[in-house]
């Protein structure tokens, strides 16, 4: 590995040359010593090189190919704690100056877009011609770069896809410094989608070419309270058997929520009268102590307030009509210095999914996420031993194995990182093995954050 057999003289005149030759690449101010912030997971890194332009960040992985040096990109750093810690960070290669938006013509397919770019800039701009990437990903600040590497993505996954769903096309760096493009053909696509979720183990993002789309002419939430995973599994059921086209079916079921919520008879009259009649719903509030579902009707005015109208009378007493989002929406349930999970199941399934999540940590656990595609984050308080996060996380894998579901470790403190296994089972495995022996194979390039210590 680049990081066992490097030669540099840490503590003398080769670091200082390293220092030098960074910052005749990147400029005076631009070029340093890492700091006490500058870690990856916990890893400390040596230095911070912030490169102007795709050249100049060619330049760097230059060096550092012929010094045996690591390098592990970081955009806005809103996920640099996700995943395994990397087993040496040499150089951290900030994005922040990779960005910009291409200058596109109003109307076009797609917009390339820098990998430093922040992805609420990117949105900014491209509504000002009535567009917009169909990307919501949760992490504030976080960048086109960072959101592609950890194919982080929100709400909107539901009707869209990932961030991988959207791409066109990319151009990155290899471990050699050596800039590429990719896409314009089903190959180039697959190598493209490779680099999602890849956290810059795979290649360095430069720049990606995304598809735009129109923005909706109305939007409308349909909010409903519940209380009990098996209550979110049959009203979920209802709101994709509807087939009233969401963007979106969400769910935030806190810890707090285990009251059980009896249900309105379907005779009842003033159900029956509130569904036809949506503005007296408007005038009712969140119960509390209660989780919610929310569905998001996107289109035309007529069409969505139609849409929305149906979903009343899909999802029943309690339901309201909202013209923005619920505060939770795109949020995570997690906060800094806890465990956070991500647990991935068929639709059908997401109930016991809960429920084992629940049984394994002895009383419920925080539940968000897209409760229309099997996809929900969970947290676990920092404060429990990691014997006993590891407890519960292969309790619920072993519930998850025969459905066909996984839970990943998203992030936690250390002593957890490393008593548990973040990933669980990978079929695909092999496919990262050959992708990371092909595209680095002298393990530069964030060597350990891949699944199986790749």
């Amino acid at each position: 590995m680049a990081a066992a057999t490097s030669s540099i003289d840490w503590s003398g005149s080769g670091a200082m040359s390293i220092t030098r030759r960074l910052t005749e690449i990147c400029g005076p101010p631009f070029a340093r010593f890492a700091g006490a912030a500058d870690e990856v997971a916990g890893r400390p890194a040596r230095w911070v090189a912030v490169p102007g332009g795709p050249e100049a960040a060619a330049q760097v992985l230059r060096l550092a190919a012929a010094h045996d040096l690591t390098v592990v990109p970081r955009g806005a750093g809103t996920k640099i704690d996700w995943g395994a810690a990397p087993e040496q960070v040499d150089i951290l290669l900030d994005t922040g100056r990779l960005a910009g938006i291409g200058h596109e013509q109003p109307g076009a397919p797609a917009a390339e877009v820098g990998a430093g770019t922040p992805l609420r800039a990117v949105q900014a701009t491209l509504e000002r011609t009535g567009q917009r990437l169909a990307l919501d990903a949760p992490s504030p600040g976080a960048t086109v770069g960072g959101v592609l590497a950890t194919d982080e993505a929100g709400p909107l996954r539901h009707r869209h896809g990932g961030p991988c769903d959207q791409l066109v096309g990319v151009r990155y760096l290899d471990a050699d410094g050596q800039l590429i493009s990719a896409g314009g053909g089903r190959r180039g696509l697959e190598l493209a989608r490779l680099l999602c979720g890849s956290q810059g183990a795979l290649g360095v993002l430069v720049s990606a070419t995304l598809r735009v789309q129109p923005v909706p002419a109305s939007r409308f939430w349909v909010v409903r309270p519940v209380w009990t995973p098996l209550e979110v599994h049959d009203l979920v059921r209802a709101v994709l058997a509807a087939r009233l086209d969401p963007a979106a079916v969400e769910l935030d079921l806190p810890a707090r929520a285990t009251r059980a919520h009896p249900q309105a008879h379907p005779d009842d009259p003033v159900a029956a009268a509130r569904a036809r009649h949506p503005s007296m719903f408007r005038r009712r509030t969140a119960l509390a102590g209660a989780g919610s579902l929310a569905v998001l009707v996107e289109g035309g005015p007529a069409d969505v307030h139609e849409r929305a109208e149906r979903l009343l009378g899909v999802l029943g007493e309690g339901a309201t009509v909202e013209h923005s989002a619920p505060p939770w929406w795109r949020r995570y349930p997690f906060g800094p210095g806890e465990t956070a999970l991500r647990v991935e199941v068929p639709i059908t399934d997401l109930h016991a999914a809960v429920y084992a999540l629940r049984d394994a940590a002895g009383g419920p656990v925080p539940i968000r996420g897209s409760a229309g595609q099997g996809v929900v984050h969970a947290a676990l308080p920092g404060s429990l031993p990691p014997e006993r996060v590891a407890s519960i996380v292969a309790g619920v894998r072993g519930v998850l194995l025969a459905r066909h579901g996984r839970c990943v470790v998203v992030a936690a403190p250390a002593p957890v990182r490393q008593a548990v296994d973040l990933w669980g089972e990978l079929t695909t495995l092999p496919r990262l093995r050959a992708a990371k022996a092909h595209l680095d194979p002298h393990q530069r390039l964030a060597p350990g954050r891949l699944p199986g210590g790749l």
